[in-house]
């Protein structure tokens, strides 16, 4: 399962089947929730997928699941290079897999996102200040334990894991509306539309101060961005993944941008509005709409994706 753009797709539809049917009942089907919310011109209607209510609040379970449970049999310690939700993903799969699980993350990994690690059983190493310099160290970790290391988001059983998502949005919302999603290092948007394939319309949505899809399809290859937003402990990738950038190109996702002020209005909305929990990037798609960076065609109601719930609910 391995391609570029020259080539064979990375994935295929079929390989995100295969992980919803290695899924079923070891992740939850996350609900939608129809409703409007305030937009620059009033009320704009939108469906919530509410992924931000799957186990270990990360939509990064179902890959990191998939992955194990792809290499069931197998009793390698597990080592994940992470800042935050990658690793509480591995660490809570690694737990329900009885296997040992590492965690490297930056020095500046949230807390609430570490104690939830530790709370899973994993090791937590730090190294480093940004998710590139923990990956080198990751890479080490893993060659001298002998380790099974999983990507964050880079790698096609994450990935498929991660497209169950759009599968379960197909089956839960009529016609085929747009779909936004968060993008770091592009695992979910990829995955997505996978899922969905190349009649429906995905939407990248990134912060302005960490645009590395934006920076890629300008580029036509994956660069260095640097980083610095309120959304860095989860979309703080400094480069998109090989699979999401294929994956953008060969659908027409595009990427769209949204300020650090709007993500921290639109996550303080989900709250006062609905009572909603989530992190800054589980609100970054929803800034889209509100900020009028992506704006509906009349008649669509676009799907939001809310990705993340881990947060410390005292900064609401």
């Amino acid at each position: 399962m391995t391609g570029a753009l020259a080539g064979e797709p990375w994935l295929l539809r079929s390989d995100i089947r295969a992980a919803q049917q290695r899924l079923t009942g070891e992740t939850r089907v996350t609900p939608v929730f129809h409703t409007e919310v305030v937009g620059p011109d009033g009320p704009v209607k939108v469906t919530f997928k509410l992924e931000h209510l799957q186990h270990g609040g990360t939509f990064k379970l179902r890959g990191s699941l998939n992955a194990l449970m792809q290499s069931d049999g197998d009793e390698q310690p597990v080592v994940i290079a992470s800042g935050g939700n990658a690793g509480i993903a591995a660490a809570l799969a690694c737990a329900l897999r009885g296997r040992p699980c590492t965690v490297v993350v930056p020095e500046t990994a949230p807390h609430t996102k570490v104690a939830a690690m530790w709370g899973y059983g994993a090791e937590v190493l730090w190294f480093g200040t940004t998710y590139a310099e923990s990956r080198k160290h990751a890479d080490a970790v893993a060659a001298e334990r002998n380790a099974l290391q999983l990507h964050a988001y880079d790698l096609p059983a994450v990935v498929a894991g991660a497209g169950v998502v759009g599968l379960e949005i197909e089956r839960q919302v009529r016609r085929r509306p747009p779909v936004l999603v968060a993008v770091g290092g592009g695992g979910l948007m990829a995955g997505v539309a996978i899922a969905l394939g190349p009649r429906s319309r995905v939407i990248g949505v990134e912060p302005k101060g960490a645009a590395t899809l934006h920076a890629a399809l300008s580029a036509g290859r994956p660069v260095d961005v640097p980083v610095d937003s309120i959304a860095a402990d989860a979309l703080g990738a400094t480069r998109i993944g090989d699979i999401a950038l294929d994956t953008a190109i060969r659908y027409g996702v595009g990427s769209v941008l949204v300020g650090d002020d709007a993500i921290a209005m639109a996550r303080e909305y989900l709250w006062r509005e609905f009572r909603l929990v989530v992190e800054h990037a589980g609100a970054a798609a929803l800034a889209a709409v509100q900020s009028g960076a992506f704006v509906p065609e009349p008649g669509e109601r676009p799907v939001i994706v809310l990705c993340g719930a881990n947060t410390d609910v005292t900064t609401l």
